[in-house]
């Protein structure tokens, strides 16, 4: 099967998440909307197309299936592509990893919009400033030391004992965090979380994508956004 990702073009956001996993596992897949622009999505997004109405991308057809939020995505793909180990207990447990990190991804967009998504961030820096103190403070260090014991609680190599698609996760959310907040992450103390996101950035498959021109780059369009007034 070769799936169709529906995501933004010209920015990693949300849609990266999938991207790592798909490229990772080498499972065939087409990139739809930068090949054929974003107005591809209106008619999935308006209702227009049969199966599942996503609320907003990422989405993915898989078949006849049209499966949406990125956690309910790696949710179908893992097993299909060995990116989770067996047995419902890790099952569960991954996907309960990957909700958490879904909720930091909604804090880390929110430092920059934290009044609404609908303006621009120079419509709302005062606020984002005193937003981006108290992630910088209290919840970067509270969501990594989480994921730091559960590494140590697993044995230090990886989130749920062997392999899956939370350490890709995981290595996406440090690449993002240490873009945007540079300053904070330098602080951090880590070792778990920085050796599993080199490991994972030097899988053969991954390390391939993350040279190509497939992997956009972070920049202040996406979800982690670099404002140096917001890294103090």
């Amino acid at each position: 099967m070769t799936y169709q990702l529906y995501y933004w073009t010209g920015i990693q956001g949300r849609g990266e998440f999938v991207r790592v996993a798909l490229e990772d596992a080498k499972a065939p897949y087409v990139d739809v909307a930068r090949e054929e622009g974003d107005g591809v999505m209106t008619a999935w997004l308006d209702g227009e197309h049969e199966g599942a109405l996503p609320y907003a991308p990422p989405f993915l057809k898989a078949g006849r299936l049209v499966i949406a939020q990125v956690a309910n995505i790696l949710h179908y793909l893992a097993p299909r592509h060995g990116l989770v180990p067996e047995g419902e207990a890790k099952s569960i447990y991954a996907n309960q990893l990957q909700l958490t990190i879904t909720d930091l991804v909604a804090e880390a967009h929110d430092v920059h919009h934290p009044v609404g998504a609908g303006l621009y961030y120079e419509d709302q820096k005062d606020e984002a400033k005193r937003r981006a103190g108290e992630f910088r403070e209290s919840r970067i260090p509270k969501f990594l030391q989480y994921f730091e014991s559960v590494l140590e609680r697993n044995g230090g190599k990886y989130a749920v004992r062997d392999f899956s698609y939370v350490d890709l996760s995981l290595f996406q959310v440090m690449s993002g965090l240490e873009y945007a907040f540079p300053n904070c992450m330098s602080k951090q103390k880590l070792p778990l979380l920085r050796d599993l996101a080199k490991r994972v950035a030097d899988r053969p498959n991954l390390a391939a994508y993350l040279e190509s021109d497939r992997r956009m780059p972070h920049s202040e369009n996406g979800i982690f956004r670099h404002y140096p007034e917001l890294d103090a």
